[in-house]
């Protein structure tokens, strides 16, 4: 059902988003690993300081997905109207 409110009452895709920095989590643990074993430093701390930037961003999702329906509504939770201003 579309009220043309839908900007207002969206919904945030944390379960998405979860499993995406799931993916930049490994895919940056394997680069740290794989530029320190072969010797590119300036890599690995780069890899490294995205490893951080994606554990904090994922720290952040698990955060909001466990303050439950407000962060994150199931399919039972009806859209939230906006508020009348004016």
């Amino acid at each position: 059902m579309r009220t043309g409110s839908e900007p207002v009452t969206a919904r945030s895709p944390l379960r998405m988003r979860f499993w995406f920095s799931v993916w930049g989590l490994a895919w940056a643990t394997f680069g740290t690993i794989a530029f320190a074993l072969v010797g590119r430093p300036g890599w690995a701390v780069a890899c490294g300081a995205l490893w951080l930037i994606v554990t904090a961003d994922m720290a952040m999702i698990l955060r909001h997905i466990h303050q439950g329906p407000h962060y994150q509504p199931g399919r039972e939770t009806p859209p939230y109207e906006p508020p009348r201003t004016g």
